[in-house]
């Protein structure tokens, strides 16, 4: 079974990316797409083969990997496919620093410039996005979002499907709710223990 290509749902700038560090790697012969868009006949020189609904007849010749931002629906379709055997990727780009003792959840991306310090568990569907950077013993758990440009100190504990915004920081030996959305630019200084959207800085609850 040749396991040497990869078949990334998503061609959009995400997906993109996501290309552009499969390309980086040299450890695929092939990198193809789906993408919801039929339109879409290429992206990055990579041919789009279908919709993402079509994927069931590739989960036999390629490696997946789930290139949606939104962390509900790149949850949702990445346990849809679990629950099929497919084989999913996890990449980190070459230039993305990774201290002894991390570990890496399937279907997450580390993107360029990125660190992640010894100790860190990052769990399952994670993007860690440019320039983003974990300090020592972080838990992230499943299809976390850490955009570009934020930080998180040490020992911060972060649940799923929680989104921190461009440029973000957390200080350090913080607890962050799942399901939550830290604004591009806030700074968290305390727990976090209710699901909403939190901005400024300090960073505080916006009341719908």
């Amino acid at each position: 079974m040749d396991r040497s290509r990869l078949l990334i749902l998503g061609a959009s700038g995400h997906g993109r990316v996501v290309a552009d560090i499969a390309s980086c790697l040299n450890r695929y012969e092939q990198i193809a797409f789906l993408d919801d868009d039929e339109g879409k006949t290429s992206a990055m020189g990579h041919p789009v083969l279908g919709t993402i609904a079509m994927v069931d007849r590739y989960l036999e010749d390629f490696d997946l990997f789930v290139a949606v931002g939104n962390n509900l629906v790149r949850q949702r379709i990445q346990l849809g496919l679990k629950s099929r055997q497919a084989r999913l990727a996890t990449l980190v780009h070459p230039s993305a620093v990774l201290g002894s003792e991390v570990s890496l959840g399937e279907g997450t991306a580390v993107m360029a410039g990125a660190v992640i310090n010894c100790g860190s568990i990052v769990g399952r569907g994670c993007i860690i996005n440019t320039s983003a950077s974990l300090d020592h013993d972080n838990v992230l758990e499943d299809f976390v979002h850490i955009s570009p440009g934020a930080h998180l100190a040490g020992t911060v504990h972060v649940g799923e499907c929680t989104w921190i915004g461009i440029g973000a920081c957390v200080i350090n030996n913080l607890r962050l709710a799942g399901g939550c959305r830290i604004g591009a630019g806030a700074v968290v200084v305390s727990d976090i223990v209710e699901k909403g959207t939190y901005v400024g800085v300090p960073a505080r609850r916006r009341r719908s």
